[in-house]
């Protein structure tokens, strides 16, 4: 029954934000922006973006375009993506350190 009652007021409803374009319209602004960040590593992050990512004021328009084109849940994710992929980085390069190699 209530599967009946869901599929019945979804069924024309159609998700813009997730057919082809609008996903490469986000994956390119997703992008922009990391590389942003990549490329401003060295100034001092001002910016406070989702799950505790900061970022340069240089980078606030490329976020602002990532926003605008990406769903609010994949902005999300993505940033918890970024963070967990820095984070691993940073543990491995400290642990090289450690080694003395």
């Amino acid at each position: 029954m209530a599967l009946e009652t869901y599929a019945s007021g979804k069924g024309d409803e159609i998700h813009t934000d997730v057919l082809l374009k609008a996903r490469q319209a986000c994956y390119k602004a997703r992008d922009a922006f990391y590389s942003c960040l990549e490329k401003q590593s060295d100034k001092k992050p001002t910016e406070i973006a989702s799950v505790g990512l900061l970022y340069p004021a240089e980078c606030k328009s490329s976020r602002d375009e990532y926003v605008k084109n990406c769903r609010a849940s994949w902005v999300k994710h993505f940033d918890r993506q970024y963070c967990r992929t820095k984070r691993t980085h940073r543990l491995l390069d400290d642990r090289e350190t450690r080694r003395g190699v």
